[in-house]
């Protein structure tokens, strides 16, 4: 199909000639590097391999990178072995070449110490390529016309994100990329904001010894019957979490209202009967507590919503907005609504199962979902919830990193009671370990989840 008019000048604006690089930079960065070995620990901290423009200067900060894993050793970055090991990767045609090149590289260096200025040149050119890149896509599908406005501008929204995160647009990433990525992530959790990069604790040590916490990237489900207390254990996770780490935690509630949720956080939080909240027959001193609690709960990080029917992509809009997030809540998955318009509700879950699991993996966040599960649990003699029972389950298995029931066996006694009772919380699937079953306090009264060797509530 021909252009439209004005497109091929801009096409030809973002031509592969003319995107956007600076050589001197390039070459400053391997220079110095060269000059003073250390500055690759330096550089490693603002760039990567792909940053570079030029195909030689890239495949020669792969050798550098090369000879410092293989080694360890800072010092074994001397101009002889760096031309030995570029000859033979083919980056030069004979080491008189080479030696020429790194001489040239070492002399033109201004000044090793400026390393960090000539990184973010190096990177703000390969950020601006990116983006020429983004734009000549988005600019060919405009012209072809097959998308619609609202699919193309939520393409462009996506794929500036990724560069925005520091993602690769372009499709496969090298296995030697991956390792330098690697060798990054394991100095952070190794370091002194190690606690940035695991996974979050739950507060409930038993449950963080099977799963190793809410792990960044999850899609965590969280099911069972109505009733167990799933909207509450999922509160006191996102409460928990957020004290632990800081971050902040978005609760989505497409059931209940704000108000109600913030009235289950404050019983649970100033130990007030969760019933008493409800009817407003509050003593003066259980007044103190919640007013106390309330000011506890205002200074969290927690952002709530309680818009019913969102789609995956308009939460995920939203969410690319909160600094700092943490973590996500959703209750619950057969509440959403996908774009997928189908009269069969399993593809229709399954779609959003997949979605929240892509979001999950692209905030870098886990995604706590709360699901249904069938009725056809009510009839065995054995109540425990297995995977089969998950509502229009479909892909939910496949999608999930862990799935978790909750279980109360006295629920299903004919004498209720609202004293504190021991529940079970039932690890069915872990992508990353073992299964299991942990032992759990819920105290209806306060809507509170204790971990067992805690043992009941404390009175008021």
């Amino acid at each position: 199909m021909a252009d439209p008019a004005g497109y091929s000048g801009y096409s030809d604006a973002f031509s592969e000639q003319s995107l956007p690089y600076s050589d001197e930079a390039e070459q400053a960065v391997l220079g110095a590097i060269l000059v003073d070995p250390e500055m690759l620990s330096v550089a490693l901290e603002h760039i990567r391999p792909e940053y570079f423009h030029l195909e030689q200067h890239k495949q020669l900060f792969h050798v550098m990178l090369s000879i410092f894993q293989s080694g360890g050793q800072d010092q074994q970055l001397d101009p002889v072995v760096v031309v030995h090991e570029a000859v033979r990767e083919g980056v030069f045609e004979n080491e008189s070449e080479g030696r020429n090149y790194l001489r040239d590289l070492m002399e033109g260096v201004p000044s090793a110490e400026n390393i960090v200025s000539y990184c973010k040149i190096v990177a703000e050119r390969y950020c601006a390529r990116q983006l020429a890149t983004v734009a000549r896509g988005l600019l060919r599908e405009i012209a072809v016309g097959a998308e619609s406005a609202q699919t193309l501008l939520d393409s462009a929204e996506q794929q500036i994100y990724d560069i925005r995160q520091g993602r690769d647009v372009h499709g496969l990433v090298p296995m030697r990329d991956v390792v330098v990525s690697t060798f990054d992530y394991l100095r952070k959790i190794t370091g002194p904001e190690r606690e940035q990069y695991i996974g979050a604790k739950t507060g409930y040590p038993e449950l963080d010894a099977v799963t190793g916490g809410m792990n960044n990237s999850d899609l965590v489900i969280l099911a069972a019957r109505p009733g167990m207390g799933k909207t509450s254990f999922a509160l006191n996770l996102a409460s928990n979490v957020t004290r632990r780490t800081g971050r902040t935690v978005a609760i989505y509630s497409l059931e209940m209202g704000l108000e109600q949720l913030a009235s289950r956080m404050i019983s649970t939080e100033a130990l007030v009967n969760a019933h008493k909240l409800r009817t407003g027959r509050m003593e003066p001193a259980e007044w103190n507590r919640i007013a106390s609690s309330a000011d506890v709960l205002s200074r969290m990080n927690i952002m709530l919503s309680e818009a019913t029917g969102i789609t995956v992509s308009a939460m995920k809009a939203q969410l690319r907005r909160v600094k700092n997030l943490g973590m996500v809540v959703i209750d619950y998955l057969q509440l959403m609504d996908a774009p997928l318009k189908s009269d069969n509700r399993v593809l229709v879950i399954s779609d959003i199962t997949r979605n929240l699991k892509l979001m999950a993996k692209e905030l870098n966040v886990p995604v706590l979902l709360l699901s249904q599960l069938n009725r056809g649990v009510e009839s065995r003699t054995d109540k425990r919830p297995m995977m089969s029972d998950l509502r229009e389950s479909g892909s939910i298995e496949q999608d999930a990193d862990i799935i978790m029931f909750l279980y109360n066996d006295f629920y299903y006694q004919k004498e209720k009671t609202d004293a504190a009772v021991e529940v079970e919380c039932i690890v069915a699937k872990n992508r990353h370990g073992s299964t299991g079953t942990i032992k759990m306090i819920w105290d209806p009264q306060f809507t509170r989840f204790s971990p067992k060797e805690q043992g009941e509530a404390p009175p008021a």
